[in-house]
């Protein structure tokens, strides 16, 4: 005997049961769809990315990372590399994650104008630096020299590797380098190409060199 007569039927049909669960469920997978600092990443055209209001994260430090000529003010794990910061955090995808070991170059980026792999450093070594990402080097309207001439040349297949690529070429251009090819390949030893485009990323390398 029921306490309440007013309660729903003690056995629900299929069809209720289905709706109900296919509710739910919807309901779970939008939830997880949507980023944890979504109301802050819409505002991020400002000089200020991801502040104090983010997420409560136990043992967070704050530090302002400069990426791209803008300031980001971000609490941050401090065991997080700064791969997982510009991706996760700032959302700035273009660089990618590849082997995570330091092996592929997939994450380079520009650290005060130096290549790093991102992913072997930790963001809270690098506040107040200047970082700039694939992001930051050319739009689609203003190529970078060195982005017209991967296009050019079809420095690229599958692509994924590509923006790494890039970042390492433009550095390569204020290093020490023989004019050579083979000084070029051995500069760039360090991104992997699994497609092996590497005929074609050394063209482009060098046709930039040779018009600088």
């Amino acid at each position: 005997m029921r306490d309440n007569p007013h309660s729903g039927p003690l056995n629900p049909t299929r069809r209720t049961f289905l709706l109900t669960t296919g509710s739910t469920a919807a309901a779970t997978i939008i939830a997880a769809c949507v980023p944890a600092d979504a109301n802050s990443a819409a505002g991020h055209s400002d000089s200020t990315a991801a502040g104090a209001d983010g997420p409560n994260i136990e043992g967070a430090v704050p530090i302002i990372l400069r990426i791209n000529g803008k300031d980001y003010q971000l609490r941050v794990d401090p065991r997080t590399t700064l791969l997982d910061c510009l991706r996760e955090t700032v959302a700035l995808t273009g660089t990618k994650k590849g082997c995570d070991h330091g092996q592929c170059g997939a994450c380079t980026v520009h650290v005060n104008g130096r290549r790093v792999n991102s992913c072997l450093s930790l963001a809270v070594m690098h506040d107040g630096e200047e970082i700039t990402t694939i992001e930051g080097l050319g739009t689609p309207d203003a190529l970078h020299p060195m982005q017209a001439a991967f296009v050019a040349h079809d420095g690229y297949q599958c692509g994924y590797c590509t923006s790494g690529q890039i970042m390492s070429a433009v550095a390569l251009l204020k290093e020490p380098c023989g004019p050579d090819d083979a000084a070029v390949k051995e500069l760039m030893s360090g991104n992997i190409c699994r497609c092996g485009a590497y005929a074609h990323i050394v063209a482009a390398i060098q046709q930039v060199r040779k018009n600088s």
